[in-house]
């Protein structure tokens, strides 16, 4: 594992690369909340894969410096400045859960660089039409989104107060989750390693502060900032039949729209089942 500092004008991104150093490139984008130290292929497999996996902390997470007000679309401009620090030209990208609107922020905005992209339990736009957003999401999680009707990550209260809990004991947070998750998630929460990967995700995530886990909030509520009919680049959706975070309606409402998309649903599968997915991904991406 290396880690790397990479400057974006005033910013830091918190970069680290695993696997292969002359494997295909891959970006994994975390989700919400979450960091670059994120569940991931062991480096013996990343290796047996041939992958050079490359993550980050988005802004407010973690080791990165916080961006106010940034959109999802500003992914790409941090995605291209690792790759330009790292050397890379071409790649592939991934986001799983909140880093999916981000990883095809990058698919729309860097088709000249991205050469597949994939989504692992994604969200649809927010307010976007013929879909009820909110359906099949378990009322919790679907309490956080609308935290953020209030505006500001200053107003978000309800939401800060869970980042300060979570930070001061990252295992309180999966203690929450369970309550609302599935019985494929539920199932899943019973391995030790999974949970170790969480809960070092979240503790890594947070220990800055709350910002990252708001501003992506907020990011989501509002416009993108790209159109999704505007991807040129295969796209490979996956979803777990019976995820309550991030509902597969959002799946497939996206593959509606993107142009060259797939949608894939695992049925007896849910929102985590995207770790034990992401080797399946990553091999479709680099092919």
């Amino acid at each position: 594992m290396t880690r790397v500092d990479v400057g974006v004008g005033a910013r830091v991104l918190a970069v680290q690369v695993a696997g292969s150093s002359d494997g295909a490139p891959v970006f994994l984008l975390h989700g919400t909340p979450g960091s670059g130290s994120g569940p991931r292929p062991r480096s013996s497999m990343l290796y047996r894969l041939g992958i050079r996996l490359i993550s980050y902390d988005r802004p407010g997470y973690g080791g990165s410096t916080r961006s106010p007000n940034r959109r999802v679309v500003d992914a790409a401009t941090d995605v291209r400045a690792i790759a330009d620090r790292l050397g890379i030209e071409r790649f592939a990208v991934v986001g799983r859960s909140g880093g999916g609107p981000h990883a095809l922020a990058c698919a729309a905005v860097l088709p000249h660089r991205v050469d597949r992209a994939a989504v692992l339990v994604g969200l649809a736009p927010w307010g976007a039409a013929d879909l009820n957003w909110y359906e099949g999401m378990a009322d919790a999680n679907a309490r956080k989104h609308v935290t953020a009707d209030r505006g500001t990550a200053d107003q978000m209260h309800e939401l800060r107060a869970l980042a300060e809990q979570t930070a001061a004991d990252p295992e309180s947070l999966i203690e929450d989750l369970l309550a609302q998750m599935s019985g494929p998630d539920l199932q899943m929460m019973q391995s030790v390693l999974y949970r170790r990967m969480l809960v070092k995700s979240y503790a890594d995530a947070l220990r800055a502060g709350p910002y990252g886990w708001l501003d992506d909030i907020l990011a989501f509520r509002r416009g993108w900032g790209f159109a999704l009919d505007t991807i040129v680049r295969p796209v490979r959706l996956w979803h777990g039949a019976h995820d309550t975070f991030s509902p597969v309606s959002h799946s497939r409402w996206l593959a509606q729209r993107i142009p060259r998309s797939e949608v894939h649903v695992q049925h007896d599968a849910a929102h985590f089942g995207a770790i034990e997915a992401l080797p399946r991904i990553l091999a479709w991406l680099t092919a």
